[in-house]
């Protein structure tokens, strides 16, 4: 009987170490594929800020980095609305101070849509509604240029 006892036991941990080992194995490489995803993503990110980023004089990583912050204070802040948001700061800086990237973000952040939040920062609805169409224009001419120089290299 210690016999069984003991042999039921030795085989019981044999095959529980196996199923460890194999559990582990399954983490690292989902682990690591995870990570590698992580990373083609991080890429892709990058490289989709080149345009717009020369459009505003910075850096595709210093948009990243500012999107990815802002994301940290509203999880629900898409990629599009972060690009419009400091398009349209840039474009109304001169006219309208107080419209800025942050002020723009809060608003969203706030639960408010991209027009509401300019008509709160003083714009009109027909202005808040002409500046973001001429926001959505910069954004593509700044990737069609980025699109055309890739296909000349």
């Amino acid at each position: 009987m210690k016999l069984t006892v003991l042999m039921t036991l030795a085989m019981l941990a044999a095959s529980t170490t196996a199923v460890a080992q194999q559990h582990a194995r399954t983490v690292h490489a989902r682990s690591t594929t995870d990570s590698s995803r992580v990373e083609r993503q991080k890429a892709a990110n990058l490289k989709a800020f080149r345009g717009i980023a020369a459009k505003l004089n910075t850096t595709p990583a210093a948009l990243q980095d500012a999107f990815a912050s802002a994301r940290v204070a509203n999880p629900k802040l898409s990629r599009g609305n972060f690009i419009a948001a400091n398009v349209l700061a840039d474009n109304l800086r001169a006219r309208h101070p107080n419209i800025t990237t942050p002020a723009i973000l809060s608003g969203l952040q706030n639960g408010q849509s991209m027009g509401r939040t300019l008509q709160s920062l003083g714009l009109s609805a027909a202005e808040a509604k002409q500046e973001r169409r001429a926001a959505e224009r910069d954004r593509k001419d700044a990737d069609k240029r980025v699109k055309d120089a890739d296909k000349l290299h």
